[in-house]
């Protein structure tokens, strides 16, 4: 990366990847493969679980106890895959994904309000 803030790329590339993710767009995959450092996975991985927190966070009591145990699992599988790019890779791609659930439940919660 050549930016100075490695946060905020992150953040970026979070953004970017659940746009392409949510149109399941191949390129979402391509993003992840582009990655191929450690730390630019992690600071994507970063920018991803402060999003599905703050979305979590807005769900119904149950749902966000829910939600909050998917993210310490997601957590453990990002602690078992460190230094492992293919594993962050799934990581990432699982995290992206718990993060388009929780925006469905929002939608339905929506919908049937």
């Amino acid at each position: 990366m050549t930016s100075s803030d490695p946060a905020a790329d992150g953040r970026r590339r979070a953004d970017e990847f659940l746009t392409l993710l949510a149109a399941g767009d191949p390129a979402a995959d391509a993003l992840l493969e582009e990655l191929t450092e450690v730390r630019d996975l992690v600071f994507l991985g970063a920018g991803l679980t402060a999003i599905a927190r703050a979305e979590g966070r807005a769900l119904p009591t149950a749902q966000r106890a829910q939600a909050s145990t998917r993210q310490v699992g997601l957590g453990q599988l990002r602690d078992s895959s460190r230094g492992d790019v293919e594993g962050l890779r799934t990581w990432l791609r699982r995290s992206g994904e718990e993060i388009l659930f929780i925006r469905s439940l929002h939608a339905a919660g929506r919908a049937s309000g």
